[in-house]
C-alpha cells in the first residue's frame, strides 16, 4: 500500500509534467483597449504600441513560465507588413519572447461591409485573399507556423445574400490561400454563429469550419474559440470529434455567461474548460501520442486590468491542465467499458476536486518563479510605472477596436 507521501509525489509529479508541456499565447491585442458595440472605457495603462504590448506579455510569461509566444494581429501591429519585422522580433527577444500566430484583419476595413471572402464583388474577394497572402508571407518572416482565420462575413436579412454562392467562394478563396502555404504551415478556420452578422454567419459552427478547412487542403484545421457557441453546447463533444478527424487545430480561450463575452478563462465554468483539457489528454492516452494544438488566449477585459487579467487567465489553465492529468485514464476507460457511469463520472470529478495548488507551488519553485505571481506583480511596481508613462498620451479615439 502507498503512503500518503508517495501519493503527493506521484501528484506533483504529474502536475510538473503537464506544466512543462504547456505553451499558452498571448494576444497582443488583450493588453490594449478593447470594447462592446457600445463603445469602451479606456485605462490609462492599457497598451497601444507593439512596443507595449509585447513589454507587457513578457512580464506575464516572466511571471508564469508558461507564456513564450505572442500572437499578432497584422492591422493592428504589423501595419507595415514585413518592414516592421525586424523591430517587432528584436523587441520580442528582448522580452523573453516569439512571435506566434498571426491573425489577418477581414473585419474592420470598409470594404468588408458585406464580406470579405465571401463578398459578391470579385475585387474585395481578391482585396481580403491578397491580405491574407501577406499575412502568410508575414508568418513565414516570423517563422510563425499558424495564421488564425476569423471571418465576419454574413448577413443580417432574409434573401439579402445567396449562401451557396457564398459558400463557394469560401471555398475558392481558402484553396488560393493554401497554396502559399510552406511545409509545416497550418491555417485555422474559426466559427461564429452570429455577430456581426446576426441572420446567418458563413461560418457559423464547427461542421462548416471542418468542411471549409479540408476543402482548403491538408495544411486546414480547425480552430475552436470557446466563446463562440449557443448556450449549453458541448465544446468537449466538439473536441472530440475534431481530435478524432484529426482536424483540431487549436483554441482561443475565454469563458462567457451568454455569448462571446471575452470573460476570463475559467471565470464563469472552469469545470468545462476541466473538461475541454481532459479530453485532449485522454486522446493522447488513447493514442500513445502528443495532441499537436495551439493554445492561445481570446479576452477583451473591459472592466479589469490588463496584465492581472491576462495573469489570472494562465494561473487558471495552469491549474485546470494540472487537474486534467490526474485524471486516471486506464480506470475511466475500464469503467466507461463496463457502463459503470458512478465510477466513470468520479474519475473526473475527483481530479477536478484536487487541490493543485500545493504542486504548482513546487513547479514555480523549481523554475525560479514568484509562488504567488499575482502578489509578485502587484509588488513590483510595473504597472505604476508604466500607468503614468502611459497615463500623459493623447486618448485614442474611443471607436476604434485596439
Amino acid at each position: 500500500m502507498r503512503s500518503s507521501g508517495d501519493a503527493d509525489a506521484g501528484l506533483a509529479d504529474r502536475v510538473s509534467r503537464a506544466l512543462d508541456r504547456l505553451q499558452i499565447e498571448l494576444p497582443s491585442w488583450g493588453f490594449a483597449n478593447t470594447g462592446t458595440r457600445f463603445g469602451k472605457y479606456l485605462q490609462a495603462a492599457a497598451a497601444v504600441t507593439i512596443d507595449e504590448k509585447i513589454a507587457d506579455a513578457g512580464q506575464v510569461h516572466a511571471l508564469m513560465g508558461s507564456c513564450p509566444a505572442v500572437a499578432l494581429h497584422v492591422l493592428w501591429d504589423v501595419p507595415r507588413g514585413l518592414d516592421d519585422a525586424d523591430a517587432i522580433e528584436r523587441l520580442a527577444g528582448r522580452h523573453g519572447l516569439r512571435v506566434g500566430a498571426i491573425n489577418p484583419n477581414l473585419f474592420q476595413d470598409q470594404a468588408y461591409k458585406f464580406g470579405s471572402f465571401a463578398n459578391p464583388s470579385s475585387e474585395i474577394r481578391a482585396r481580403a485573399l491578397a491580405h491574407c497572402r501577406d499575412s502568410v508571407a508575414i508568418a513565414h518572416r516570423f517563422g510563425s507556423r499558424d495564421i488564425s482565420l476569423w471571418f465576419a462575413d454574413g448577413s443580417n436579412y432574409p434573401g439579402t445574400a445567396n449562401i451557396r454562392a457564398r459558400k463557394r467562394w469560401f471555398e475558392e478563396c481558402l484553396a488560393a490561400l493554401h497554396a502559399d502555404l510552406a511545409p509545416g504551415d497550418r491555417l485555422l478556420v474559426e466559427y461564429k454563429p452570429f455577430e456581426p452578422a446576426f441572420y446567418h454567419t458563413d461560418i457559423a459552427d464547427w461542421g462548416m469550419a471542418l468542411h471549409l478547412a479540408r476543402a482548403a487542403g491538408p495544411q486546414a484545421r480547425v480552430l475552436v474559440d470557446t466563446g463562440h457557441h449557443y448556450q449549453s453546447q458541448n465544446i468537449e463533444q466538439i473536441v472530440a470529434w475534431l481530435l478524432a478527424e484529426g482536424m483540431l487545430g487549436g483554441f482561443h480561450f475565454n469563458d462567457r455567461r451568454y455569448a462571446d463575452d471575452d470573460l476570463t478563462m475559467g471565470s464563469i465554468d472552469p469545470y468545462q474548460a476541466f473538461r475541454i483539457f481532459h479530453e485532449i489528454g485522454f486522446f493522447e492516452w488513447e493514442s500513445g501520442a502528443p495532441a499537436d494544438v495551439a493554445f492561445v488566449i481570446d479576452q477583451s477585459h473591459n472592466l479589469k486590468g490588463k496584465i492581472e487579467s491576462m495573469i489570472q487567465t494562465v494561473a487558471q489553465a495552469q491549474a485546470l491542465v494540472a487537474k486534467a492529468a490526474l485524471v486516471d485514464c486506464s480506470a475511466l476507460a475500464a469503467a466507461q467499458q463496463a457502463a459503470d457511469l458512478v465510477r466513470a463520472e468520479s474519475c473526473l470529478q475527483d481530479a477536478f476536486a484536487c487541490d493543485v495548488r500545493p504542486a504548482i507551488r513546487e513547479w514555480r519553485a523549481a523554475k525560479g518563479l514568484p509562488l504567488d505571481p499575482l502578489d509578485a506583480f502587484r509588488q513590483s511596481g510595473y504597472l505604476e510605472r508604466i500607468t503614468k508613462e502611459r497615463a500623459g498620451r493623447p486618448v485614442p479615439d474611443p471607436s476604434a477596436y485596439a
